[in-house]
């Protein structure tokens, strides 16, 4: 045992998170923990990571571990991003301070004293890696694409950029267990390549919340579901865990419906004894005693609960009058956000036709999202031009939603885009999870995940035969994931997507245009198809 929950109870405001809890990982483990937005995740790793204190039950961890855990970003000012790093090492640079301080005394004095406190520091400089420290330094930087912000303020870097220096930093300091959340949520996809294999031949214990499948696919080796404050363990990868989760629903259906059966005869039984002995001259006691004796029976039978069936959006995304064969025609594309500044893209060409999947893929900073809005005319290119073909009518969903007013209420939103009577409006809304109350919450209060739901069922209510996906998996759960790959799946009109979501790109796309250094490659098939050929065509 590396780390293990002992009968853990964690409540919010009155609200049961987690309840008796226990669940153990074993030293060298990779474990994905996996469950609904809101089932307690990031609780159970903030517990384990021992900044949250359960209200019941322990937390037990091998002796001597280190734990690095990324929750909050830490305000680092004067700092630059190298030295933000370098904090990693910090047990090693005193050593090399000190080591200095020595040189400068050996220089007038050699005695015995202080060559021998010297070869003890560099023994122990040694031993603990100083001599590979730079290199470490380098080769996780280059791995999360974070060299070019060495000599930022820390404190001036996005949010984003803020969570991969950190996560660099946890990465260096080689803790024994690594406590994830969304470790892939600001990376691009050669970043999170890299981090699958540095955590594949890492050698301690991981526990990871995730939303990326291909990752978890990769990562771990165990996943462990939450649900009503319980945990569930299967063993193996993400999708040995579907197979495993729906056959484990199927023994539960089967045990369940068996036990009803069994409670129904025992209780048509005990009707029965009782009409019997009431029906009696004078009335059976014998009788009313074996209908008694059934009755404390059935009180001690442990009753197999129904299996919960979640709720799933129910979706159907239609696609409008068809367009021209020609969607979509970029011709000699080259944009630069300043004139002293160079192109992010210089030349590109591509033309996108009726019921074409495409998805653009790229590192950050390669200008995919710019191309999006090239495309939709939110932004003039410097030279080259887009035509859109004749009838096309465009859906678009963005990563981030400024275009809904906070202080709306979520109805209100929803009714701004469509025109559409309040009652019919809640039913519509039902589709999309949102029950009651639900949808007299204010814009401001809901969750990612809740904001992509609204903005679909508003995209389902539009005419449009061309929908444009700016990372629209970003802050969903899995199961939303899911219901969006379907009804995305269904749709007959044609799709341009910007996504790191390799599960997503996979399952949707037949043709990946990847742009890398300020060129595009269109390659005709899949993802994985087309990371084979741009691997090699590089």
């Amino acid at each position: 045992m590396h780390i293990k929950a002992e009968n853990l109870t964690k409540s919010f405001g009155g609200t049961v998170i987690l309840e008796k809890l226990t669940m153990e990982v074993n030293s060298g483990e990779h474990v994905a923990l996996v469950g609904r937005n809101g089932c307690g995740k990031t609780t159970l790793l903030s517990l384990l990571a021992r900044v949250e204190s359960p209200d019941e039950g322990r937390i037990i961890q091998a002796k001597d571990s280190k734990i690095g855990y990324l929750h909050q970003i830490p305000s680092y000012p004067d700092h630059l991003v190298r030295d933000v790093l370098l904090e990693a090492f910090s047990e090693l640079l005193a050593i090399e301070r000190r080591m200095k301080e020595l040189e400068l005394q050996m220089a007038t004095d050699s005695s015995e004293r202080i060559l021998s406190q010297y070869g003890e520091l560099q023994e122990n400089y040694l031993e603990l890696g100083g001599y590979e420290m730079e290199s470490k330094l380098t080769s996780i930087s280059n791995g999360l694409g974070i060299m070019h912000f060495f000599q930022q303020q820390f404190d001036a870097l996005s949010g984003g950029e803020k969570t991969k220096v950190m996560l660099g930093q946890i990465l260096l300091k080689n803790p024994d267990i690594l406590l994830l959340d969304e470790p892939t949520n600001h990376l691009d996809l050669s970043a999170i390549e890299w981090l699958e294999q540095h955590l594949q031949q890492f050698p301690g214990t991981v526990v990871l919340v995730s939303h990326d499948r291909q990752f978890m696919n990769r990562v771990v080796k165990k996943v462990i579901e939450l649900e009503d404050g319980q945990c569930w363990l299967s063993h193996g990868n993400y999708d040995a865990f579907l197979l495993n989760r729906e056959a484990k629903l199927e023994q539960q259906f089967s045990e369940y419906k068996e036990q009803q059966k069994k409670i129904k005869k025992i209780r048509e039984a005990i009707r029965r004894l009782r009409q019997w002995a009431n029906e009696a001259s004078p009335p059976n006691p014998d009788l009313f005693r074996k209908a008694k004796s059934m009755e404390k029976m059935l009180a001690r039978i442990e009753v197999v609960k129904k299996p919960k069936t979640e709720k799933a959006m129910r979706l159907r995304l239609e696609a409008s009058d068809r367009s021209g064969k020609e969607v979509v025609r970029i011709e000699q594309l080259t944009h630069r956000f300043a004139l002293e500044q160079p192109p992010i893209f210089d030349g590109i060409s591509m033309s996108v036709y009726w019921q074409d999947r495409i998805a653009i893929v790229g590192n950050n900073g390669t200008g995919k999202s710019t191309l999006l809005k090239m495309i939709m005319n939110q932004l003039v290119p410097s030279e080259g031009g887009i035509h859109i073909g004749s009838n096309v009518t465009i859906g678009y969903l963005a990563q981030q939603f400024e275009t809904l007013n906070d202080e709306l209420r979520l109805i209100d939103a929803f009714r701004e885009e469509i025109e559409m009577t309040e009652p019919d409006a809640r039913h519509v809304l039902a589709q999309f999870l949102f029950y009651g109350h639900d949808v007299f919450k204010k814009v401001k209060d809901l969750s990612g995940g809740e904001k992509m739901r609204l903005r679909l069922a508003q995209l389902m209510q539009q005419d449009i035969n061309l929908l444009i996906l700016d990372e629209p998996t970003n802050h969903l759960d899995i199961e939303s994931r899911e219901v969006l790959e379907d009804t995305l799946g269904n749709f007959e009109g044609t799709m341009i997507a910007v996504s790191h979501d390799r599960y997503f790109l996979q399952k949707l796309f037949t043709k990946i245009a990847w742009i890398d250094q300020k060129k595009m490659t269109v390659h005709e098939g899949d993802f994985v198809f087309a990371q084979r050929k741009q691997v090699g065509h590089e």
